[in-house]
């Protein structure tokens, strides 16, 4: 992974969606226009959190967060989202 010079501020959280789905579980591939936008993604930069919240994900942990959370962004061709840490459901 490349170093990205994005630095988020206060609570908010860089992300790298995890690929679209290109086959389901039985074998039949989805085309482009009918892929759902994953809610998965690799936590890439956080903010430094709130003066009473801290952030609590770090770089490099995997996240679940909602389907319209964030706002995408493009950093050197490749597509980012960066969202409020509260956007987020889990780590796993």
């Amino acid at each position: 992974m490349a170093k990205i010079n994005v630095k988020p501020l206060a609570d908010r959280v860089l992300v790298e969606p995890a690929e679209a789905e290109t086959k389901t579980a039985g074998g039949i591939i989805i085309p482009d226009t009918a892929k759902e936008k994953p809610m998965r993604g690799k936590v890439v930069a956080t903010g430094n959190g709130k003066k009473d919240e801290p952030i609590t994900v770090k770089a490099g942990d995997t996240v679940l967060y909602g389907k319209y959370a964030g706002t995408e962004i493009q950093i050197d061709g490749k597509e980012y989202l960066i969202m409020r840490e509260s956007d987020i459901y889990a780590i796993i």
